[in-house]
């Protein structure tokens, strides 16, 4: 880190034990991004609770080189930061999921998901149970009424959209399985 760490504590005493415990998961932030330029840390009690003991909210801001990373770890919505160790531990993983993040970003990762082959039924040979799906490069598929996974093959009409698993069969590309595709969505 290129500028040293800030801790805050607001509405409440310093605690020695807190401070080391924050400094040793800033520490650890190092690890997952070497571009880490500062931090600060701002811990603070949310409400006095008369049934309870405190809810502890830790916000952490980091920068990097172009951008700001910001994680606030809101009582409310998690019950178990009754326990201040609790409240740090959560926020610090969510801040080095950020940083993994921007780091994965910064060398260019991608997450590419292959969008499984589709096309359309062009065929259905009812008393003989298959059909033949023509794909938008105009291949055809043959499929056996046993692939269709979330929909019955008589329900099956001309001009539907299916999405299919290929291989190849003895006499050309078949399908493994067919799902019947909605307007936005595979329909089952």
């Amino acid at each position: 880190m290129q500028s040293p760490l800030q801790i805050s504590f607001r509405r409440m005493g310093h605690s020695d034990a807190i401070e080391a415990k924050i400094r040793k998961r800033a520490q650890e932030l190092d690890k997952f991004c070497d571009q880490l330029m500062s931090c600060r840390v701002v811990i603070e009690p949310a409400h006095k609770h008369k049934h309870k003991g405190n809810l502890y909210q830790v916000r952490i801001d980091a920068t990097v080189p172009g951008r700001e990373l910001v994680v606030t770890r809101e009582p409310d919505k998690h019950h178990a930061h009754e326990d201040i160790y609790v409240s740090i531990r959560d926020a610090f993983d969510a801040m080095r999921r950020q940083l993994q993040n921007y780091n994965s970003i910064q060398r260019g990762d991608v997450k590419s998901h292959d969008v499984p082959p589709h096309g359309r039924v062009t065929e259905l040979l009812g008393e003989d149970g298959y059909g033949i799906i023509t794909t938008a490069d105009g291949r055809q598929i043959y499929f056996h009424r046993n692939s269709v996974i979330n929909a019955e093959f008589e329900d099956l009409k001309l001009s539907d959209e299916v999405r299919f698993a290929e291989e190849q069969g003895e006499k050309g590309p078949r399908a493994t399985t067919v799902y019947r595709v909605g307007k936005h969505h595979v329909v089952g």
